[in-house]
Formats: C-alpha cells, sequence, structure tokens
C-alpha cells in the first residue's frame, strides 16, 4: 500500500459496524474521541425479521437498527464508511487498518466486531429458511413461535439444552436425533419429563409449503410436522482480518465454534486491540453485544486519557528539562507554577507594586 493511499489518523479505528461496533462507536464518539467504523454491510443477522430484548425498539429490523445507529455515531462526529477490512497491521507506534478498496487508516487503538459465520448442518433447505422458521436462539425468536410445534435438530454440543429451553414457549417440542449418539439414561428422563418427544433417524431434509415450514423429513421418508425448528450452528469467529497482529481465534470453551479470547472488557493479547461481540461471545446477542460494545469503548478511552496524559508528563518535562533530573520543584519548575497560578501577583507583588495582602486604601510605605 502507498503512502497517498493512507488517510488521517484516528484514535479509534472500528472494524465492523453491527451493534456491538456501532454502539462502541457512538460511545467514543461522545467521549470527543474521533472514530472511524469500517463495515462491510454483511450483518449475521439480516435475514431476520426483527431484532428483540432491545429497550424501546423490540422487533426493529435489523438492518433499520443500523441504519439508526450510523446516524447516531455520525451525529457526535464519528464517520462510517462502506467498505471491507481486509488487514490490520502495526505501524508508527498504532496500527494501519488496510481495506478491499486499497485505502488504508491510521489508528491509535483498533476495536474489532467483525462478528461470525454460522456454519449450518448439511441438511438441504436450512440455509434459505435460516433466521425465518429455520432458529438458533428463543430469546431471539422463541415468542414469535411461541405454542407451535417446534423442532431441535440434533447431534450438536447444545441439542439437549435447545430442546429443554424451546419447551418454555411450547409444549409441542421434538428432538431429532439425527446424525447425534444416542442419548444417556438421564437424558431421556429429563426429556420424558417436560414432555419432549424425541425422533430417531437422520433428517435429510424439509418441507415447505407456501413459504412456510411445513415439516422434516428423515432418510426412511417418514415427514414429521413442525412449524418451526431449531438448529444449533456451528459459529466460526471472522478474525482474518486480525492474522497480521499475530491474533487468532481459538475453540471457544462451551464447544459451539470459535472466537477471539478477550479479557471482561475486551481487551485481547495484543495491547491496543479490543473485540466485542460475536467475534469473542457467540453466544451473546443484540443487547448483549451492544453493552460489550460499550463496555470495550469505556476501556479503550481510559487507555488513550493514560497515553495522553503520559505524553502530556513528557512534553511538560522536556519544557523543564533546565532542571536536574526534570525536578518539577526546582526554579523553572516553581517559576511555571507561579506563572500560572498568581499571575503578576507572584512573589507577593502586585502588578503595580503594592504589597499583596494590605487592605485597600492603606498608605504605601
Amino acid at each position: 500500500m502507498t503512502e497517498n493511499k493512507v488517510s488521517e489518523e484516528f484514535d479509534v479505528v472500528v472494524i465492523g459496524g453491527g451493534a456491538a461496533g456501532l454502539a462502541g462507536a457512538l460511545t467514543l464518539a461522545r467521549a470527543r474521541r474521533s472514530v472511524l467504523v469500517v463495515d462491510s454491510g454483511e450483518p449475521r443477522n439480516a435475514p431476520a425479521a426483527g431484532a428483540h430484548g432491545l429497550l424501546s425498539r423490540d422487533g426493529v429490523p435489523p438492518l433499520e437498527l443500523l441504519r439508526i445507529g450510523r446516524e447516531e455515531v455520525a451525529g457526535y462526529g464519528g464517520r462510517v464508511v462502506s467498505d471491507r477490512a481486509v488487514r490490520a497491521r502495526r505501524a508508527d507506534g498504532g496500527f494501519l487498518v488496510e481495506t478491499g478498496s486499497g485505502r488504508g487508516f491510521r489508528a491509535r487503538r483498533l476495536l474489532v466486531t467483525t462478528g461470525l459465520v454460522d456454519e449450518l448442518p448439511e441438511v438441504p433447505g436450512l440455509r434459505e429458511r435460516w433466521g425465518r422458521d429455520v432458529l438458533h436462539c428463543p430469546y431471539c425468536h422463541g415468542w414469535e413461535v411461541r405454542d407451535a410445534p417446534i423442532g431441535v435438530l440434533g447431534g450438536g454440543p447444545l441439542s439437549l439444552h435447545q430442546a429443554l429451553l424451546f419447551r418454555q414457549w411450547s409444549p409441542r417440542v421434538t428432538l431429532f436425533l439425527h446424525t447425534g449418539a444416542d442419548l444417556a439414561e438421564e437424558q431421556w428422563e429429563r426429556l420424558a419429563a417436560r414432555g419432549i418427544a424425541v425422533v430417531d433417524g437422520e433428517v435429510t431434509g424439509l418441507a415447505v409449503e407456501d413459504d412456510r415450514l411445513a415439516g422434516v423429513r428423515l432418510a426412511s421418508g417418514r415427514l414429521v410436522p413442525v412449524e418451526a425448528l431449531a438448529v444449533a450452528p456451528r459459529m466460526v469467529a471472522r478474525s482474518e482480518v486480525l492474522s497480521g497482529l499475530g491474533l487468532r481465534a481459538v475453540e471457544h470453551p462451551r464447544g459451539v465454534g470459535t472466537h477471539v479470547a478477550s479479557d471482561a472488557t475486551g481487551l485481547t493479547e495484543v495491547a491496543g486491540v479490543w473485540v466485542a461481540g460475536n467475534v469473542t461471545d457467540p453466544l451473546a446477542g443484540v443487547p448483549l453485544a451492544q453493552a460489550a460494545g460499550v463496555q470495550a469503548a469505556m476501556a479503550i478511552n481510559a487507555d488513550l486519557v493514560e497515553a495522553d496524559t503520559d505524553a502530556a508528563v513528557a512534553r511538560r518535562r522536556a519544557v523543564l528539562s533546565g532542571d536536574a533530573a526534570g525536578d518539577v520543584f526546582g526554579p523553572a519548575g516553581e517559576a511555571e507554577v507561579s506563572a500560572r497560578v498568581l499571575g503578576d501577583r507572584r512573589h507577593g507583588l502586585d502588578p503595580v507594586g503594592r504589597t499583596v495582602g494590605r487592605t485597600e486604601g492603606a498608605e504605601r510605605p
């Protein structure tokens, strides 16, 4: 990349403009930081009709939520560019973010909110219905399918948990074992206690009528009627942009996919780089992703405040470099403090030579 394609430097470049990224950018812009959001416009929840659990905006279409978020960020001076960040690397004490269009943006700190990719089981028709009546999160979609016959596709580490969860929204839940191992005796008992049906056999397709899910088709040819199918995809972090910094996704502790590890504030093992949202927490819904973006932004701002203060101290010491070892209590340092605090009244004298402390109207000696 040539230098003439590198734009100005920002305090923070946010890579990814979903809920976490825009919430972080909004917080940083309100903290009077220069912020740039680089977003390729591919939100994970785009197929969904609405985002839920958001106070005052419950059910808002995901793309509408992002449109409003971009406007709010811009209202505080933040910038959003439509581009794909392809690489981030160290440069000149900070970072350089390179994009697919050949542009480059310098940053003092990075907030990466690139999200994840859902890898669905190899069942024909799942991808086409994903986010509509093929679902994964009851907190996101459970109310919309309440009391309906709901299927749960087995074979994943969370299948049993998913079946028990969706039972809260409907008394008609069926667990399809699919390619998963047989259940343990205790698991059979728990499902039976909640009235959850269990169907053996591999799922080979879906039945759709009038653009609505009507059932699950088994390898035996049997069709089991359902109006929604819960699936636990493997969730893979979009972390390629971080490879130039030596950061890579690792397996998530719960076995649901991969994530970029971080501390509670989103700080990664690379100084100056934070992550938030699904790239680090695959199980976070929109409200949690937003909160994580805000939390990471506050940590970033605090880190920049410390860096700004360190730089100010260094500049001050340079001005006072005539004192031994930069002693702020030496002659030059004392003179500067007196000048700032007392101005012409320093050393006990006012501008016209009267002694400080005399009452007004007193005679001069």
